[in-house]
């Protein structure tokens, strides 16, 4: 199954017999959850999920934005109606950045069928509502590990030895800005390669042929094994999306710069070049 959907793919499945979940996860980096925007309009039938409550556990030692108790949240997708059985689509406010974590965290914890809307809500064109919708509850169980994930210390070690690619803006890769964590820089041996070129001025995801070419020029050889980190797990995932389009499978350092710059002994690398 592809991993994205059009607006206009979507229109029909949800007016087809065997309706998607869908789920709303319109969000901002570092300011409240945007809940109050999917009560004026959402795609009808959507839930509303908080990405920093229910696809992230708190903030520490593991980043800003650390895989959440699969507990915490297998309960949030139940209780969104999500099932093992039934397909799921996701989508934010268009940057892809959130409904990407959602995507990426359903996929690591087992679920078979989990599509973004490309260019997000921005993108349907569709009836909305401001009706809250109470789903049946679902019977989705997280098994994590499905999706290939990275510590840092795998994350220095792939650097090394394949492909890391960092998602972050190029300023920050290069150290030359960080106006969230305390370090500048980069992972020794990272690729810089910012997310915001996968995507049209529209946010919808450049082709497939494109994306891969884009890959390819940085080193994503049939042969080399790809990582992805950013600064907390988030773009990184909207990037490995992005590499999945491509037909490039990648795993994520879901701890991602955040948790790498707080510990001093882990080596920084500043500039444009990769060491």
């Amino acid at each position: 199954m592809n991993a994205t959907i059009t607006a206009s793919e979507l229109a029909s499945d949800l007016a087809g017999p065997n309706p998607p979940v869908l789920l709303d996860v319109r969000w901002q980096l570092g300011g409240p959850n945007l809940r109050s925007a999917y009560e004026e309009a959402h795609i009808p039938g959507a839930v509303f999920v908080d990405l920093d409550s229910e696809l992230a556990g708190p903030a520490g030692a593991g980043g800003r934005h650390p895989l959440p108790d699969p507990e915490v949240f297998g309960a949030a997708m139940r209780a969104a109606g999500v099932s093992g059985n039934r397909d799921v689509v996701v989508y934010d406010g268009g940057q892809g950045w959130a409904a990407a974590r959602a995507w990426w965290l359903l996929g690591y914890s087992g679920h078979p069928s989990v599509r973004v809307l490309d260019g997000g809500f921005a993108a349907w064109t569709g009836p909305v509502s401001s009706e809250v919708p109470s789903p049946a509850p679902g019977t989705f169980v997280p098994a994590p590990g499905a999706r290939p994930l990275l510590d840092a210390d795998a994350a220095a070690a792939l650097a090394r030895s394949g492909l890391l690619l960092d998602a972050r803006a190029g300023e920050r890769y290069r150290g030359e800005v960080e106006p969230i964590d305390r370090v500048g820089g980069h992972i020794p041996g990272a690729v810089s390669a910012p997310t915001a070129e996968n995507v049209e001025e529209d946010g919808r995801f450049r082709s497939a042929a494109e994306l891969a070419d884009r890959f390819t020029s940085l080193g994503a050889t049939p042969t080399a094994e790809v990582g992805v980190y950013c600064g907390s797990g988030v773009s990184g995932a909207h990037q490995v999306l992005a590499l999945a389009v491509a037909g490039i499978p990648a795993a994520l350092y879901v701890g991602s710069w955040s948790e790498w710059s707080q510990d001093d002994s882990r080596p920084v690398a500043v500039g444009p070049d990769p060491r």
